[in-house]
């Protein structure tokens, strides 16, 4: 047993946790976890916890179930919204195979991997989320309903923003988890909030919008209210995006630093990458078929292009200056599985500075204007094609992984294509679980 596992359990001995939370994703970003009492904690770090990966979406089959939870020391968080006696602690975990081996759909192994592959190459990438979601009203049961907690818009404040504690509340809890969110404020739709993180090593961020999911419905259930972070849970409203703004290190210094008056030439291949990809990332970033009603309108962006300041492009490259230098990559949206998306963005820049790609002209016009050649596929099922016929992808992602996904999501598509009304299969199928 190490030292830091050694300190680990004296922690949790000495803070009277009893109930411990081994947490991972599905293939397709959901949240999972199972729950050990924290006398068992010790046995998890040695062997594992074993669990069925066949009743997990994507995982496997009956006839190869078994995988086992290896909880990750460096991400243990205490659940505030918990009662403090007998509390209870989270750790994300490692997948892998009964005989050691990492399991294909572990999406943070895959993400852990591609950042030791940029540091070969002497590259650390920086990620700062910016993530978007609506709180509606519950009824008399508790039940979520499609009316929006307020009414107010952009920036606004009380009494028109009734959120205002609510993501006081949520920053609170995040930081005493560890966490380090800079901003929050209310956005355009009704009921519509943000919450911005600090930028950090890619893993840690997406690990950081995982709890941000788990503290947001937390904290919006403890005030009798429900968070979605579905892309467009209100048709003719603001649609929820998760913002990826993306720097790289090199040396210590920000290459993005002084990018539009002095661009790097290895900052400006690996945002040429990015824009070479994007149309086959799409399929990860916006993986819902009503995510496609939320590219192209109230400045999401719809083709692929970038831009200094233009928020309807694909790209941003934000006023900032100095270390807060930056790309911001604005079409993803928060049902996404954020290590899937964040590890395609980075193998994206690297294999633009492979390739030695050369940054095209910047974008500097309305992105609705975009010519149909230059546009993100418009429907899941188009993104499912892009990322098909990619051998960018392939090459990226497991075979395994691939075929789990691009069957569910075309399943997923073609029932809501068949649908009487599109918008209110996807509200029925799942506002109550995004």
């Amino acid at each position: 047993m190490t030292q830091g596992i050694s300190d680990i359990l004296q922690f949790v001995e000495e803070n009277d946790v009893k109930f411990v939370r081994l947490a991972f994703c599905d293939i397709f970003g959901v949240q999972k976890n199972i729950a050990i009492l924290s006398s068992y904690l010790e046995h998890a770090f040695e062997k594992g916890v074993s669990f069925d990966a066949s009743a997990i979406p994507g995982f496997g089959n009956v006839t190869e179930s078994d995988l086992f939870l290896f909880p990750d020391p460096d991400t243990l968080a205490i659940f505030p919204w918990r009662p403090s006696e007998g509390c209870v602690a989270r750790f994300y975990c490692t997948i892998r195979y009964p005989d050691g081996r990492p399991f294909e759909g572990d999406a943070r192994f895959l993400l852990r991997q591609a950042e030791r592959r940029a540091m070969e190459q002497g590259i650390a990438f920086q990620l700062g989320p910016e993530c978007e979601f609506y709180l509606f009203s519950t009824d008399e049961r508790g039940e979520p309903v499609l009316k929006p907690y307020d009414k107010a818009g952009y920036f606004d404040m009380t009494p028109l923003d009734h959120g205002e504690n609510v993501r006081r509340s949520i920053c609170l809890t995040l930081e005493e988890m560890g966490l380090r969110p800079e901003r929050s404020h209310h956005e355009q739709g009704p009921g519509q909030n943000e919450v911005d993180f600090h930028r950090s090593a890619p893993l840690q961020a997406a690990d950081n919008l995982m709890t941000l999911r788990t503290a947001v419905k937390a904290v919006a259930a403890q005030n009798g209210l429900f968070a979605s972070f579905l892309p467009k849970p209100i048709e003719k409203e603001s649609g929820s995006g998760l913002h990826f703004n993306l720097s790289a290190w090199k040396d210590g210094k920000n290459l993005f630093e002084n990018f539009l008056s002095d661009p790097d030439p290895l900052a400006s291949s690996m945002l040429a990458g990015i824009l070479r990809h994007i149309p086959a990332i799409t399929a990860f970033a916006n993986p819902l078929p009503g995510s496609y009603r939320r590219l192209g309108s109230f400045e999401a962006p719809a083709g692929v292009g970038w831009s200094a300041q233009n928020r309807s492009q694909l790209v941003r490259l934000p006023a900032a200056q100095g270390e807060d230098s930056r790309m911001e990559v604005r079409s993803p949206d928060p049902a996404c599985n954020p290590y899937v998306v964040a590890l395609l963005l980075i193998e994206a820049g690297l294999s633009g500075v492979r390739d030695n790609l050369q940054l095209p002209s910047p974008s500097d016009f309305d992105g609705s204007l975009t010519p149909a050649e230059k546009r993100l596929p418009q429907t899941l099922g188009a993104a499912i094609d892009e990322a098909w016929k990619s051998d960018f992808i392939h090459a990226v992602l497991p075979e395994k992984y691939l075929s789990q996904y691009f069957v569910q999501k075309g399943k997923e598509f073609e029932a809501y294509r068949a649908a009487n009304d599109p918008y209110r299969y996807e509200i029925e199928r799942y506002f109550d679980r995004i």
